[in-house]
């Protein structure tokens, strides 16, 4: 495969896309791309397989980033894919104008501030220069049965695994509140993802797109969150440690939007 010359996932808008995807009931595969973790040796090979099996969309990014390669990062994407780049931030230090989009998170099943607003007001006034798309996006944490980075760092519990009404209260809350997308994570790493009888629940109550990440390192996974209703699901640890599941979670994706066509 030859590199990309030209930049074709600047000229899309996520967000209409993933309303659009939403609509039809097609469902989209995200592979998460944590800077710190990426193997230069590896990532060109990535970025080809994503492209072959027909990804979606990149999400860029950790709860701890420890390295100045965000810019790099993007730029390879844009080099070999025209997949839109997507950041998941972690902090208000997160930020790479070069990318497509961005989902601005609020961490509405926390009750620390600084994530819920606080990152926010000091990233404003940068995201409002930097030409990204701005995804308001109500980020989720649901309990996986380990303390994860994301909990840690920010400070918060989440929310319990077995509590799909209370998922679902606070998903309503957040679109009530004007949050375009829903985010449900079990974290990385996470022991077990989120149930389908969470995803279900929150599905019966919102009408925003619905992601889910973490934990889906089978395509069993993948399915039972697809067909609970999940409208994208993000794929990062599973893919790092066995490469071949990402064709196998494809064709699960590819599947599911053919027997729903």
């Amino acid at each position: 495969m030859q590199p990309h010359n030209q930049n074709q996932a600047s000229t899309r808008n996520v967000l209409n896309t993933l309303y659009s995807r939403k609509e039809t009931g097609q469902k989209s595969f995200a592979v998460l791309l944590d800077p710190d973790k990426i193997e230069q040796d590896s990532f060109k090979d990535l970025l080809i397989r994503s492209v072959e099996n027909r990804v979606d969309f990149f999400f860029v990014g950790g709860s701890l980033i420890t390295n100045f390669i965000l810019r790099e990062v993007i730029e390879t994407i844009r080099t070999y894919t025209p997949i839109p780049a997507i950041l998941f931030p972690g902090n208000s230090l997160h930020i790479e104008p070069s990318a497509d989009a961005i989902l601005l998170l609020s961490l509405i099943s926390g009750r620390n501030p600084e994530f819920l607003i606080g990152q926010h007001v000091i990233a404003a006034p940068l995201l409002k220069r930097s030409g990204l798309e701005i995804l308001p996006t109500g980020y989720m944490l649901v309990d996986s049965g380990v303390q994860t980075t994301v909990s840690y760092i920010s400070n918060t519990t989440p929310l319990p695994y077995d509590k799909p009404g209370v998922a679902a209260c606070t998903a309503m809350a957040g679109e009530m509140l004007g949050l375009k997308l829903i985010y449900m994570d079990a974290g990385s790493g996470a022991r077990r993802p989120v149930s389908p009888e969470m995803i279900a629940a929150v599905r019966s109550c919102v009408d925003t797109p619905i992601v889910v990440g973490g934990g889906i390192n089978s395509v069993e996974r993948a399915q039972a969150a697809l067909q609970a209703g999940a409208d994208v699901i993000v794929v990062g640890n599973g893919i790092e440690k066995n490469p071949d599941l990402l064709p196998e979670i494809a064709a699960a994706v590819q599947d599911v939007n053919r027997q729903l066509a």
